[in-house]
């Protein structure tokens, strides 16, 4: 005998008239759901809130910076190559510009709150891996497994628990606190400020988040608020079109409460300092991978073994779900 759908589902109904719900007509179905409309929010009311909040994400700098010349803590050039290899990492997954935002916002906030035992070395790239982790989880939609986001060079080998044991860490020096107010929050808003028809919208928000990562790495912008620097960025980028080339600091600053025409001029020149200027790079130095241990100790390869053959001993196979081992300790079983 055939159950009709009506009645399985009558008795999980309410006191309204069932016959309303499985009837063929839906005219009065359309009449009650227009009364739900409800008024969509105000961008601008929007954009105000991010303003308002936008230090409690920030990093105080002058405070960072004193604590850094004061080996209390990072210094400059550690951070960069931190930061460096984070944004390989961000070309070699093609993870979104945000990820990258955000490792760096919590391994700054992480290091002004928090001192490691040691500020270079293997503790700092352990906290490197820890914050694009965490990053990747909260924004993107595949994320690797934490010995597949060891690439690009490394130079040491972590093995899952210990950076587990570092992500826990940093969730409980940041309050659990990921989420953040970034200048990718206000490139949209203020593009649209400089081009309501929407035609160069699109080149806007791409060449300003070009130059958001390709400054990333200096700890000069640490002082400049997520929106300041979004106006400067979007200001680089509308200098470099005909149509805009007259946009300045202070069109930007009419854009929203809360930006000061000032701070912008002073972030845009800095900007076009660091994102305009064909600095030498320095070749990639290679360097032999390091392996920490569960118990905390470093070995170190030696280097009369790195010869062609001895790159497959660096391969781990995963046996029984739990122990990682080296293929020559492998065969010798």
């Amino acid at each position: 005998m055939s159950v009709s759908c009506s009645d399985c589902f009558s008795d999980l109904l309410c006191g309204e008239d069932s016959s309303i719900i499985f009837s063929s007509g839906g005219e009065d179905l359309l009449e009650c759901s227009s009364d739900l409309d409800f008024p969509q929010p105000d961008i601008e009311e929007s954009i105000a809130g991010l303003i308002e909040n936008e230090r409690d994400f920030m990093v105080p700098c002058s405070n960072y910076m004193e604590k850094s010349h004061s080996n209390q803590s990072i210094d400059a050039s550690t951070r960069a190559d931190s930061v460096a290899w984070i944004l390989k990492v961000k070309r070699y997954y093609g993870f979104q510009p945000l990820t990258v935002y955000l490792s760096v916002n919590y391994f700054d906030r992480f290091l002004y709150s928090h001192q490691l035992r040691k500020m270079n070395g293997w503790p700092v790239q352990l906290l490197s891996i820890a914050c694009l982790s965490l990053a990747a989880k909260v924004e993107e939609p595949l994320v690797p497994s934490l010995l597949d986001l060891q690439v690009e060079g490394p130079k040491f080998i972590f093995e899952p628990r210990n950076i587990q044991r570092m992500e826990l860490l940093v969730l409980r020096v940041l309050d659990w606190r990921l989420q953040s107010i970034s200048p990718f929050s206000f490139l949209s808003f203020f593009a649209q400020k400089i081009d309501p028809t929407g035609t160069y919208t699109g080149f806007l928000t791409s060449r300003a988040t070009e130059i958001i990562l390709s400054i990333i790495q200096e700890t000069s912008f640490l002082e400049y608020r997520p929106s300041c620097i979004a106006a400067a960025t979007i200001l680089c980028a509308a200098n470099d079109l005909p149509h805009f080339s007259l946009v300045t600091a202070q069109h930007a600053e009419s854009w929203c409460d809360g930006l000061h025409k000032d701070k912008i001029i002073s972030c845009h020149l800095l900007m076009r300092q660091f994102a305009f200027t064909d600095r030498p790079r320095k070749q990639p130095k290679v360097l032999p991978q390091l392996r920490v241990m569960t118990r905390a100790s470093v070995v170190w390869n030696d280097s009369s073994s790195l010869s062609s053959s001895s790159s497959s001993s660096c391969k781990r196979r995963k046996l029984n779900n739990s122990l990682w081992v080296d293929n020559d300790k492998q065969s010798s079983d």
